[in-house]
């Protein structure tokens, strides 16, 4: 087994690497003077079980182009099998037609990588579901849901726990996670009017006096968890925390969760937290390279990886 990483998410790689204790293999993954993208395996890996760690996040084209030819030079390189593991997928929101002449950018990664050389894809939490169908080769959705349970049973009292959904469309996500705490389940019901904006509309369920968990898998700019915190606080709840997968947290989103009523967001290395994240008084990130490096171990000895979530 070989390990390789792109420069998106060096320090979740070697930690995966060591967990696996396993070396991450010599490569180099540098830009021309035009930015071109440039990449040398140093290392043999004819006949191995190649596995390439790349999180497609800011700038996610440089970072796509990057794992594009990474899996091209091994492919090349006469790997075995080539597995491209993406704990955040990059494009994922982009998963249909919200309406006519427009892409489904989704769908078109999933062909990018297929065709670069991919025997396998291995992610984190997908934006939904249904883009594990966009790829024509075997693709594990982990999740990060064991990982989240194990600290919020360390740090709730479960008796006066909800789960809350930030808007409909992540019921199920909520939900799943509820059933794992044993807690009630509530749905903030919002109405986004533009891209980047939402508005919330009602609370669906009896927060009164309780402490909220909201769960979602990416947070962007940070304003549908200001606004539900709010709604939430202003139907009476004790506080309001948020356990997201994702940390996007684009443009101002770190100072507004900042100085938001919100007493803590939870988020994974999925992405490379920057400096801004790891300073921020109510912004924690929780590890998840055991759970991918568990992950990757399993299908390199053709064991089960859907066991890992029973």
């Amino acid at each position: 087994m070989k390990l390789v990483a792109g420069n998106s998410n060096r320090a979740l790689a070697e930690t995966i690497a060591a967990y696996l204790e396993t070396p991450l293999t010599k490569a180099v993954v540098r830009r021309f003077a035009d930015m071109e993208i440039f990449v040398e395996i140093q290392e043999n890996v004819r006949g191995e079980d190649v596995f390439v760690v790349q999180s497609t996040s800011f700038p996610t084209n440089d970072h796509l182009m990057e794992v594009l030819i990474i899996i091209d030079a091994l492919r090349r390189a006469s790997a075995k099998r080539i597995t491209a593991v993406l704990p955040y997928f990059g494009y994922a929101r982009q998963d249909r037609k919200p309406g006519p002449r427009t892409p489904i950018s989704a769908k078109l990664v999933a062909n990018l990588i297929t065709h670069a050389g991919a025997d396998r894809v291995m992610t984190l939490d997908l934006h939904a579901g249904q883009i594990q169908g966009f790829f024509d080769i075997p693709t594990d959705n982990l999740y990060s849901a064991p990982v989240m349970v194990r600290d919020i049973k360390e740090r709730f009292e479960l008796n006066n726990t909800m789960v809350v959904s930030p808007d409909v469309g992540g019921v199920v996500r909520a939900r799943a996670l509820a059933k794992r705490i044993d807690a009630q389940l509530a749905i903030v019901d919002k109405r986004r009017e533009r891209p980047g904006e939402s508005e919330v509309m009602n609370v669906i369920g009896d927060v009164s006096g309780r402490s909220c968990i909201l769960v979602d898998d990416i947070v962007d700019s940070g304003g549908t968890l200001v606004n539900a915190a709010d709604a939430l606080l202003a139907r009476g709840a004790k506080e309001v925390h948020a356990y997201i997968t994702h940390g996007v947290l684009s443009g101002g989103a770190v100072a507004r969760i900042t100085a938001s009523k919100l007493k803590e967001l939870v988020i994974t290395d999925s992405i490379q937290p920057t400096e801004a994240v790891r300073v921020a008084r109510n912004i924690r990130v929780l590890p998840i390279a055991t759970l991918i490096g568990e992950a990757i171990a399993r299908t390199a000895h053709e064991e089960s990886v859907s066991s890992l979530f029973d």
